[in-house]
């Protein structure tokens, strides 16, 4: 049934199988791309026969390199056309004919412990009473209660209010039709909206009254409340920094009151009430924020420019070009010796230019292109083809110099610097918005299309300690670089920088915040090509160096001990049992990740995604070559490292 598309339910298929009968209604242009699809299936075929004949790996270079080019031309060319692309499915899927209720589900079609949250009852306000009064009833009834937005792109199950299936006692508030205010306040420089209004729809709103919002993440397909509630970041040292939060003057919450209250009240706070710090950024667990006040300032453009240059040193000056650049970041491509510097600051509105950033990675993609990089890297994954790996990274990186990373001088990159608006800088997301009849395209982690599928780190670590974190992970590299080229198929290590924060779940001193992707196989059984490495670096950075977790990404291991590396969590829990007394708005995955409740026992494999640490070889998965071994820089790390010398 298609409602149930968006379940994910494709990702358990043989890898890298079927399906090209969905796409027979596409159309002359998608057969086109099809008959490519032919003629580079047949560069692949010679890898496939590596495997079983034993084949001499220079004998697979050409093939393999002629494929990886033909298949990045494809995209590179699909970021020159105008591509009509289907918009991503509600979080929120309903079956309307049996009795089996809602299901919520996250972007990529999988949560963290791959199995589904059942919704018994959803409501959808559209006004901030009708919030009232759906909490109300939650009390009355003493139901638990969450919050999703119409994006729903938190990586953790912070959204699921129950993980038993068919229970009665849940309710799930979705925001996606309370989204209708937003008012600007030109004179003193403010905007308030409602909790469920888009990132996007607020910026122009403010841009059209001629003033900008400062900060803002780099993804806008989050709502005003989600992206406060966690932690949601920019990139900046400078003013009041590059946590959205840390702009927020105002709030709303909906909390649980008394029988004589009407069960239900709501609260608005402001900098100057104790609780305000605990609200900023509050996961969801103190209330139903309804609605959200930022600070503004006039509107002004932006002049970027990014230098691609070799790796050497940054960890030495990473600080001062932070403190050089407003809006600075790096991005690290390890395999590559490699890192970008983004040279980003602010400049006044006079200055010619209507630039425009339009990530490569959140464009519209052709959904045989994004089903093709999948079926790709599984092959190279099945295959152990490292040096394939190599060859994707090389023409992943060469792409992302050759067009900006997505930036436009207007139409097109035409040449540095890209000077636009604030407005059309700060944030990208455009595979978003489109006509649902449009198939051509979607985001390419789509899970109706069986595209990219992959984990998430991210790791937010004191400022004075990330120079040594990076020389850490150099150390690893340079033993094997070609290890490193899976994570640089993707972003590389995106490097920003958040300044220090009241907000009691917010960082207490300027922090370095890293963000890398690696790939996730169907199955959860299956182990990856050098997951070793990628355990070795996320194990670092959270024990060894004591890294903060972001709130929305993250495999599950990476919360380990999270509540002791908050000098405020004492504050933070003293507030939520104050607004919250009855535990309403806490769930499973916060009683075990937030509040420390002892995680269920270690099953066989739990290691392979991020559910426990190894400290057996059965954690990982022996039979197919992988056992629980020493890192090979951080002692104290735990992998699952492939070793078939050791089967018995």
């Amino acid at each position: 049934m298609l409602i149930y598309n968006v379940s994910g339910e494709w990702r358990g298929r043989s890898e890298g199988g079927g399906g090209g009968e969905k796409f027979n209604h596409l159309g002359a242009e998608a057969r086109r791309v099809c008959d490519l699809k032919i003629i580079i299936h047949h560069a692949f075929a010679a890898l496939r026969l590596e495997k079983k004949q034993k084949t001499k790996p220079a004998k697979m270079r050409l093939p393999l390199r002629l494929r990886s080019a033909l298949l990045h031309l494809l995209a590179w060319s699909s970021t020159l056309i105008n591509i009509h692309a289907m918009p991503p499915l509600p979080p929120v899927q309903c079956n309307r004919i049996s009795a089996s209720g809602c299901t919520l589900y996250n972007p990529y079609g999988a949560w963290g412990d791959r199995k589904d949250c059942h919704i018994p009852n959803v409501t959808y306000p559209t006004t901030e009473e009708q919030l009232r009064l759906a909490v109300a009833y939650a009390n009355q009834n003493k139901l638990k209660v969450k919050v999703v937005s119409k994006f729903s792109h938190s990586i953790p199950k912070l959204a699921c209010p129950s993980s038993t299936s068919g229970s009665e006692e849940a309710l799930l508030v979705s925001t996606a039709k309370y989204d209708s205010s937003i008012e600007v306040d030109a004179e003193n420089f403010a905007v308030t909206a409602d909790a469920g209004v888009g990132l996007r729809e607020l910026i122009d709103r403010v841009e059209e009254a001629g003033l900008s919002l400062v900060a803002a993440p780099y993804w806008e397909g989050v709502s005003v409340a989600g992206l406060i509630s966690t932690g949601a970041h920019g990139s900046s040292w400078w003013g009041k920094g590059g946590a959205v939060h840390d702009h927020v003057i105002g709030l709303s919450l909906v909390v649980p009151a008394r029988p004589s209250e009407g069960y239900a009240k709501i609260i608005r706070l402001e900098p100057r009430d104790p609780l305000f710090d605990a609200a900023k950024v509050s996961l969801g667990l103190l209330g139903v924020i309804s609605k959200v006040k930022f600070s503004l300032e006039r509107g002004f453009k932006r002049s970027i420019v990014y230098n691609f240059t070799d790796d050497d040193r940054f960890e030495e000056v990473y600080v001062d070009h932070a403190k050089k650049h407003e809006f600075a970041d790096i991005t690290w491509y390890p395999s590559k010796h490699k890192a970008v510097y983004r040279y980003d600051d602010r400049v006044h509105l006079n200055v010619s230019g209507n630039g425009v950033y339009d990530f490569l990675g959140f464009r519209s993609n052709s959904i045989v292109i994004s089903k093709l990089m999948r079926v790709t890297e599984q092959t190279l994954e099945n295959a152990r083809s490292v040096t394939g790996k190599c060859t994707l990274a090389a023409t992943t990186v060469g792409s992302k110099e050759l067009l900006a990373n997505g930036l436009r001088n207007d139409l097109m990159f035409t040449g540095y610097p890209v000077v636009g608006r604030q407005g059309k800088i700060q944030t990208s997301g455009s595979c978003l918005y489109s006509p649902t009849a449009d198939t051509m395209a979607t985001c390419a982690w789509d899970p109706r299309i069986n595209g990219l599928f992959f984990f998430e780190t991210t790791a937010i670590f004191p400022a004075p300690k990330f120079g040594d974190f990076i020389r850490d992970v150099k150390k690893l590299r340079d033993l094997k670089p070609v290890n490193f080229c899976g994570v640089d198929i993707y972003n590389g290590f995106l490097i920003r920088f958040i300044k220090s924060s009241r907000a009691y779940l917010g960082q207490s001193e300027d922090s370095v915040v890293v963000d890398f992707n690696y790939y996730r196989a169907n199955e959860p059984s299956t182990p990856r090509l050098n997951q070793e490495v990628w355990e070795e670096v996320e194990q670092m950075a959270f024990f060894k160096y004591g890294a903060k977790p972001h709130w929305a990404k993250n495999r599950n291991l990476a919360f380990l001990n999270v509540q002791h590396k908050y000098p405020n969590f004492d504050k933070f829990n003293a507030a939520r049992k104050q607004l919250d007394p009855q535990n309403m708005f806490s769930n499973e995955w916060s009683d075990e990740i937030v509040f420390g409740k002892e995680m269920a026992a270690k099953g066989d494999g739990c290691a392979l995604e991020g559910q426990c640490i190894c400290s057996e070889d059965r954690h990982c998965s022996p039979d197919k070559g992988y056992f629980c071994q020493r890192g090979l820089v951080y002692k104290e790390a735990r992998v699952c490292r492939y070793s078939p010398s050791s089967i018995s």
